[in-house]
């Protein structure tokens, strides 16, 4: 955990100081690790009538030899509570969800996991319906704000017909994957998932491309895709060579130096991808700028490079990478857009534009004919405030303001994104596209 106020907290004078004044105690959080297990400890497992989810649950953690709790003992501690209101159709139902939450919530451990499972409430049957299926979203949000020490709380609607396409996105939910996920909605509807041999190592046999790979967040992507067994493509500007050759190095990738905004970015993409390593499965759409400055006082060149590089770029290099030829059937696109882009930022109306831009570029590519009978899935990360160098440089006050304002008191770190979009990369995702998921510890920005 970085920051001043962190570390005075967790100091044996301010532990005492902050329990008396009722202060936020920042958490280490639990992340992900291959020799751990999917969660540490017992999971109290409920619902509302045939709960058909809460079944599938139960089948994959006992597939992985964690205990299944059906209601809760006096004394005892769960790592996780699982709630499925799939048959919620009326707002009294909305209790079986309290009944079960409520007691295991001061029996939940640290970094523990609240997930609750609904319906999406665009396809209800009727008002009350739309309504209870709606009201889930609120009762979760509400719970990730009520948790204490780094645990989360997370909401998957799942469509009719894909409950076979859950076990992923609660496995990454569950995990410390997630760590810096919290009060999020996943969709998840129809697909063919393919599950991984290896669940350690979901992404064999994949290639990856990323933009932005040479340092930071897009460094880090591409370690994750490496560690869970994709070959990654690592493309950043010339001016990074050094960097990005030590990102590739590291990662057993290759690196390909090229200016994402010039005309032939994608057929230069597409060329390495293809000729080193025989197609291109995975396509992570990072690079991005700031060139920060009050709407007033905007040239049109801070302007037009932000736009050009953050979402034009994309545009035309989408154009080559997913036309015949590009992206296999069943690949996956994920863009990164950011928190501006959902609540706007002062100074950064180009940066918010662009990335607004992303989201929208999500909604209708998630929906295309053409790309959804190739079962190619698109999804967005929007991050929140992550530890890296240029968050380093804000002024000291934001920086502990940043820092604090989510339901977790810390800022996440970029290996945060890299799990989320990893995950989305995944071939047992072939059910989650069209989404937007939040990786801001649910920051008040937005919420």
């Amino acid at each position: 955990m970085a920051g001043t106020y962190a570390g005075l907290v967790n100091s044996a004078v301010g532990k005492k100081l902050a329990t008396q004044l009722g202060l936020p105690r920042p958490t280490r959080l639990r992340r992900y690790a291959a020799d751990e297990p999917l969660i540490d400890g017992a999971v109290l497992v409920g619902g509302l009538g045939a709960a058909p989810v809460a079944t599938r649950v139960r089948a994959l953690l006992a597939g992985e030899g964690i205990d299944i709790v059906d209601e809760l003992v006096e004394g005892e501690r769960v790592a996780a509570v699982v709630a499925d209101l799939t048959e919620a159709s009326e707002p009294t139902d909305l209790d079986t969800l309290r009944t079960l939450v409520a007691p295991a919530l001061k029996a939940l451990r640290p970094s523990g996991r609240v997930v609750v499972i609904g319906r999406d409430p665009g396809s209800a049957n009727g008002f009350a319906q739309a309504a209870t299926r709606r009201a889930l979203e609120g009762i979760t949000r509400s719970i990730g704000k009520e948790l204490r020490a780094g645990a989360t709380a997370n909401l998957v609607l799942v469509r009719d017909g894909g409950e076979a396409n859950v076990d992923a996105t609660l496995r990454f939910l569950l995990s410390g994957r997630s760590a810096y996920v919290d009060g999020q909605v996943v969709r998840v509807g129809a697909g063919s998932p393919t599950e991984p041999a290896d669940w350690s190592k979901p992404l064999a046999g994949k290639v990856a491309v990323v933009t932005g790979a040479a340092r930071g967040i897009g460094a880090s992507i591409a370690e994750v895709l490496g560690r869970d067994g994709a070959t990654v493509v690592c493309v950043d500007i010339p001016g990074g060579g050094d960097s990005l050759a030590r990102t590739a190095n590291r990662v057993g990738g290759t690196a390909l130096q090229l200016d994402v905004t010039a005309e032939d970015a994608g057929r230069r993409i597409l060329d390495h991808a293809t000729s080193r390593h025989g197609g291109l499965d995975i396509v992570v759409h990072n690079a991005g700028i700031t060139r920060d400055k009050l709407l007033a006082n905007m040239d049109p060149q801070r302007w037009a490079s932000v736009l050009d590089v953050n979402l034009g770029s994309i545009l035309r290099m989408n154009e080559v990478l997913l036309a015949d030829g590009g992206v296999r059937d069943g690949g996956h696109v994920v863009l990164v857009s950011s928190i501006a882009g959902i609540a706007g930022n002062r100074g950064q109306t180009n940066y918010g534009a662009s990335k607004a831009g992303v989201i929208g570029l999500v909604d209708a590519m998630s929906a295309d004919p053409a790309l959804r009978s190739r079962g190619i899935t698109v999804n967005a990360v929007a991050p929140g405030f992550i530890e890296t160098e240029m968050t380093a440089k804000v002024p000291f006050a934001t920086r502990e303001v940043g820092r604090l304002l989510n339901s977790l008191s810390q800022g996440g770190l970029p290996v945060d994104v890299a799990e989320t979009i990893a995950w989305f990369s995944q071939d047992a995702n072939a059910g989650v596209t069209g989404n937007v998921v939040r990786v801001c510890g649910q920051s008040l920005l937005g919420a």
